[in-house]
């Protein structure tokens, strides 16, 4: 499970952020993740509520923000957002597409005490 170490890094970065802005606690962690990003979101959740506890985050909520796919055609420059993994310009039908967004996964807000 590499969701573990996700959440590691995850709790490591909430610490680093505490203690440069001198916070007793982290009251909220929002993060996005992509759906290409290779993290599963219920167990990315399930390891950070598990090992969050005795650390500046116990007691935070976990809010997680799944992105989709965005693509972009390079045939008519088209930008779209994919529900499916079928990589194909929908207005055009090309598979000349270029993944802009939903590959990774960011810390995108923290919030303190």
């Amino acid at each position: 499970m590499h969701e573990f170490s996700i959440v590691n890094a995850l709790l490591e970065m909430c610490e680093k952020n505490a203690r440069e802005h001198e916070a007793k606690k982290v009251t909220k962690v929002e993060i996005k993740v992509g759906k290409l990003s290779g993290v599963e979101p219920h167990l990315l959740e399930t390891a950070f509520d598990t090992f969050k506890e005795e650390t500046v985050c116990d007691g935070a909520e976990f809010v997680m923000h799944v992105q989709d796919i965005v693509i972009r055609c390079q045939s008519c420059q088209n930008e779209a957002e994919l529900s499916k993994n079928e990589f194909c310009c929908p207005k055009c039908m090309s598979t000349d597409v270029s993944v802009i967004d939903g590959e990774e996964m960011y810390l995108m807000r923290l919030e303190m005490e």
